[in-house]
């Protein structure tokens, strides 16, 4: 029998496209081959072509059964896997009928997903547009490098799972990423294999006429085009832009070659194209946007393509639609290093976006402007940042302590306000819960909890019953996950070996290196240098005491890249292989190549401890300890990001005190020393304090107590109901308003905002007055009396407020009030120079106390008050 019987192929003779992908002077046969699979198994075609499997391990048990090595063989992709399944094979499996029952289970809760009613029961008229650089949804698509992209990923699956109105948009990378190879010298190198687009799980966009959906954009004297593809994540949908097409020159075809490109002219033209491009593909696809969230600045460009785009349709003035786009907009900043937070040349952006500010009608200062820091004249940088933040009106860090180091670090965009009150709130990060617990430890809660479907949503109390598991059936199923991490972990470093053609003492040596029982630390991050993956290594006496010691066994597992231009991150990739070769630790210290989404799984299910390492406060928030708390590891970690708001004595430990040190040095020597001290103070002590079962059973109930606090707190689902309920809600409703106005609320903000702006200098707070006595007690009532010169403004225009709060000394060792609250002021008189206003407060605090009056704009248009430059205290 013909082994390609059966399928249907689509042919198409076209001359094949300029560009260094094909030879120009042949004909070029282009086939899209598409499986036969029998009528029987149709539901294995629907599955393949959505992410949703990607959490829902029954559903990949369901194509593990085509067998390991074509599982393997085809990257655990299920569209590809179906498309070089042999025809004997389908055919068997369209009459096996243990197969058909197990496929018809997994369909059977698709289809109840996706057609259930979900925890958001709002309107779908208009949604918002999520815009990231990378998505990291599955190992299936490489078109991420880390954090930011798995977070992006995990978004998806949780707006998928309560049911937000949302898309998501990015690029469509032709070789992704990078794949790392660890030579046995420790020298990393990289490698760019091509995806097949076409044997992933993806469908190329088309418009009613069956020609794939096209968008331009005009990057500097050329126009490049991309076609649009959509990746399926539940119940929502991803868009990716790529533009390795026969419409376009060589040039413009390697846009979407590669993620993080080093070079900063092609680095700024993929950030246009995802920032206009995005939007462009959105309209042509008609998809109902009304609100977009910039993840990160990549996609900054965004705002002035929207800002073009209604002074375009709707005639309005650029003033008028940038109030209309940043009421109606989002940005996460996610990290406070300055590599970090784009910027590029001014002469390098005036040149690429010349047709965008030409359309705008700015000039080139004022173009420039908008990407100005605050800080600084910052001449010859344009920062996608502080773009960012000028056109959003809903800004975020994603912790705590990142939401306080943003409002300091971007103050100088509000000049006048007070750091703590910068209007950059946080959303603490989390994560998909039923993507990285592991299919035992999910067995395992789904008996305690119920199905994760239904239960692991934004109210999570339910993890409360983490309590009801005994102690023997939890700590005998994460046994079984370090078991198996280890097995795979031993196959990884025997696969690279062999790669290296090791010696076979070398591979044997490899086949039973880590110790199943042993206390295993794990650590995979990228190899930045502010992440410090060398610390423990700054004490290689205790360090190589510590991983051989034969009574309390200790072991590491490592995984984690370097960027290609990151030097001091290889070399102490370098500097940690030669390390195990020299103090002969390869059976206890082992480093995993090629870091990405299947490694992190086995790693956080398996891991005893979770270290983390990162100098405090350069950590924005982190979401690899989330991933390993929630299957039961416990985490070791500076307080730095996340864990500095999760840490408690009962649940993990924390290395340092969370100071910071202007010395780094200094700091990191400190705190090499302080994880060293938990290590062998108190979590190997602990690990090992059995009793007569074998049972660590203090260490079993931190386990549960980590679980639980983390499972509650940093879950996915929790993050983006806080995104929508902080953040999308009021925007979708100031959407709503401002296009039910004919855009005229926007308009009329404009010219409002435009003559605060012209008489601002003009007002003054010129007196402040109280009939209370110096000293009052808790309960008493505060009198101020304020005169305030208001300029050619009237009294409705503004806002005055009585702030007040506790007094605490400043850096320049001035009082200043720290945490203050706000109390409208009633306007007495007013005569033609000046207002008079008066309050009262009830005091409720003790201590010293201050009180100042400030003058801010007032409008029911605006989504707060704080406008920069439009601020006056005291």
């Amino acid at each position: 029998m013909d082994k390609n019987a059966g399928f249907r192929a689509l042919i198409r003779i076209a001359p094949a496209p300029p560009g260094p992908y094909c030879n120009t002077m042949t004909q070029q046969l282009t086939f899209t081959v598409k499986p036969n699979l029998p009528p029987r198994l149709a539901p294995l075609a629907a599955l393949a072509q959505d992410f949703w499997i990607s959490w829902h391990f029954d559903a990949i048990r369901l194509f593990m059964r085509f067998g390991n090595d074509l599982w393997t063989r085809t990257n655990q992709t299920p569209v590809r896997l179906l498309a070089e399944a042999p025809q004997e094979q389908l055919d068997e499996l369209a009459q096996d009928a243990s197969f058909l029952a197990h496929m018809d289970r997994v369909y059977e809760n698709y289809r109840a997903y996706r057609d259930a009613s979900p925890w958001y029961r709002g309107a779908r008229d208009a949604v918002v547009a999520y815009f990231s650089m990378e998505f990291g949804l599955d190992v299936t698509l490489p078109i991420y490098s880390g954090g930011l992209g798995v977070l992006s990923g995990d978004h998806l699956k949780s707006c998928s799972d309560l049911g937000l109105p949302v898309v998501g948009v990015g690029l469509l990378y032709r070789t992704g990423y990078f794949r790392q190879h660890v030579t046995m010298e420790g020298q990393q190198q990289e490698s760019y294999p091509a995806n097949d687009f076409f044997n992933l799980p993806l469908t190329l966009c088309s418009g009613s006429d069956g020609a794939a959906v096209q968008v331009a954009v005009e990057l500097g004297h050329e126009r490049a085009f991309a076609q649009v593809w959509q990746a399926q994540v539940g119940r929502v949908t991803l868009y990716l832009l790529d533009t390795d097409i026969a419409a376009n020159d060589p040039a413009a075809r390697r846009i979407t070659t590669q993620l993080y490109v080093s070079d900063r002219r092609e680095r700024l033209r993929q950030e246009l194209l995802l920032g206009i491009g995005g939007i462009r593909a959105l309209r042509a696809l008609k998809v109902p946007f009304a609100v977009t969230h910039m993840n990160e600045g990549h996609s900054a460009f965004l705002g002035l393509e929207r800002i073009r785009s209604l002074m375009g349709e709707h005639g309005l003035a650029f003033a008028e639609a940038r109030q209309a786009v940043w009421s109606t907009s989002v940005f996460t900043t996610h990290t406070p290093v300055p590599a970090g937070n784009e910027s590029f040349d001014d002469h390098l952006v005036l040149d690429q976006a010349s047709a965008l500010r030409a359309e705008l009608g700015l000039s080139e200062d004022q173009f420039l402007a908008l990407g100005r820091s605050g800080h600084d004249a910052g001449h010859g940088n344009f920062g996608l940042t502080p773009l960012a933040l000028r056109l959003a009106a809903y800004c975020n860090g994603v912790s705590a302590l990142h939401g306080q180091v943003s409002r300091r670090m971007w103050n100088g965009l509000w000049p006048g306000v007070p750091a703590d009150e910068v209007p950059i709130r946080h959303i603490t990060n989390g994560v998909h819960a039923r993507s990285w617990i592991s299919h035992d430890i999910q067995d395992l809660l789904e008996r305690y909890l119920g199905s994760p479907d239904e239960k692991f949503g934004p109210e999570v109390s339910v993890w409360e019953q983490v309590d009801n598991i005994a102690d023997e059936e939890l700590w005998h199923t994460h046994e079984r996950r370090r078991e198996r991490m280890i097995w795979f972990a031993r196959q990884r470093v025997v696969a690279q070996l062999r790669r290296e053609h090791a010696s076979e003492r070398d591979v044997q040596a490899a086949e039973v290196a880590l110790r199943p029982d042993a206390l295993t630390i794990g650590f995979a991050r990228r190899f930045a240098g502010y992440k410090r993956a060398g610390l423990l290594f700054r004490r290689p006496e205790r360090l190589v005491r510590l991983l051989s010691d034969p009574e309390r066994p200790v072991q590491i597992l490592m995984a984690g890249k370097a960027h290609p231009n990151d030097h001091q991150g290889k070399e102490m990739i370098r500097h940690i292989i030669q390390f195990v070769g020299d103090h002969d630790l390869r059976s206890r210290l082992v480093f995993l190549d090629d870091y990405d989404i299947s490694v992190a799984r086995y790693l956080v299910a398996g891991c005893d401890l979770w270290l983390n390492t990162p100098r405090r406060p350069h950590e924005a928030s982190g979401t690899s300890g989330m991933k390993a708390a929630v299957n039961g590891s416990l985490v070791l970690s500076t307080l730095d990001g996340w864990w500095d708001e999760a840490f408690g004595p009962d649940i993990g430990w924390a290395i340092g005190t969370g100071d910071s040190y202007a010395d780094e040095e200094i700091q990191d020597e400190i705190e090499a020393d302080a994880a060293f001290a938990e290590l062998e103070q108190n979590v190997i002590p602990l690990f090992y304090d059995r009793g007569i079962d074998g049972l660590p059973r203090a260490w079993i109930a931190k386990m549960r107590r980590s679980m639980k606090r983390v499972g509650q707190r940093f879950s996915a689902q929790r993050m983006v109901a806080e995104y929508h309920r902080m953040f999308y809600a009021p925007a979708l409703a100031q959407a709503a308003r401002l296009a039910g106005s004919g855009w005229g609320d926007a308009i009329e903000l404009a010219r409002y905002l435009a003559r605060l702006e012209q008489h601002w200098p003009g007002t003054a707070v010129e007196r402040l007055s109280s009939n209370s006595p110096p000293t009052l007690r808790v309960g008493e009532r505060l009198e101020v009396t304020a005169d305030v010169r208001l300029g050619d403004l009237t009294a409705d225009e503004v806002q005055v407020s009585l702030f007040y709060g506790t007094l605490c000394v400043n850096d320049a060792g001035a009082d200043a009030i720290v945490g203050g609250e706000c109390a409208a002021m009633d306007l007495v008189e007013q005569d033609s120079e000046t207002a008079t206003y008066h309050t009262e407060v009830v005091c409720h605090t003790t201590g010293r106390l201050g009180a100042t009056v400030r003058i801010t704009p007032t409008h029911p248009a605006l989504a707060h008050q704080l406008i920069p430059g439009l601020f006056r205290q005291g």
